[in-house]
């Protein structure tokens, strides 16, 4: 029986690396320098699917990947419907945080009842984040270039992820709200998990023992 892991590209396909050698998994080719979807192993009944981050967690809820890694944020928004999720890999770590333009008045704005536009790929985390505040929230979904919206007058302020902060500061943001902390989860399909036990439960163990400090 084939072993399919689903991971995405950049950060977290790099920060896997260790984690798949600790369980004696070697890609056969860099899907940064590859256009291939499906990347073969040092295992023939190994291979890795290269998929979007937010969809990795419907490949395994569907069973067309066994594994995956996903970010916490990604699996907030997706809802983790039928997905294990034994371990937090402490890869890929960073800090969802609301930012608005220097200047704005954002305790001002966030008083008891008031309303605010928010611009977000987070729409789940920012609308729960605002309603225990009692703020009403327009939520306006983007995709990318996050900063832009207050710039523009599109939003008040914006809901995303921070690593460094250097993208707000070189845009005249400032974060001005933790959320919560992120860092990249492993999910395991359940179905799978029973009847490829003695494949996965190693690959766990071995994830386990890696696990960055």
């Amino acid at each position: 029986m084939t072993l399919t892991i689903a991971l995405s590209k950049g950060r977290i396909f790099e920060e896997t690396l260790p984690l798949l050698a600790a369980a004696g998994i070697v890609p056969a080719e860099d899907p940064e320098s590859s256009r291939k979807l499906i990347i073969g192993t040092n295992h023939a009944d190994v291979r890795l699917v290269i998929v979007r981050a937010s969809d990795v967690p419907t490949y395994v809820q569907y069973g067309a990947a066994d594994l995956g890694i996903a970010g916490r944020d990604v699996l907030i928004e997706h809802g983790g419907d039928g997905l294990y999720q034994p371990l937090d890999l402490n890869i890929a770590k960073c800090k969802m945080m609301v930012a608005v333009e220097n200047g704005f008045d954002y305790q001002n704005a966030v008083r008891q009842g008031a309303r605010l536009k928010v611009a977000t790929k987070y729409p789940k985390i920012a609308r729960e984040h605002f309603a225990a505040k009692g703020v009403h929230v327009d939520i306006i979904k983007l995709y990318g270039s996050m900063e832009l919206a207050p710039l523009v007058g599109l939003a008040d302020a914006i809901v995303d992820l921070v690593s460094t902060g250097g993208t707000l500061r070189a845009n005249n943001l400032v974060a001005v709200e933790h959320i919560i902390d992120i860092s990249s989860r492993l999910v395991v399909n359940q179905a799978a998990l029973k009847l490829k036990y003695d494949r996965i439960q190693p690959v766990l163990d071995a994830f386990a023992s890696a696990v960055p400090a």
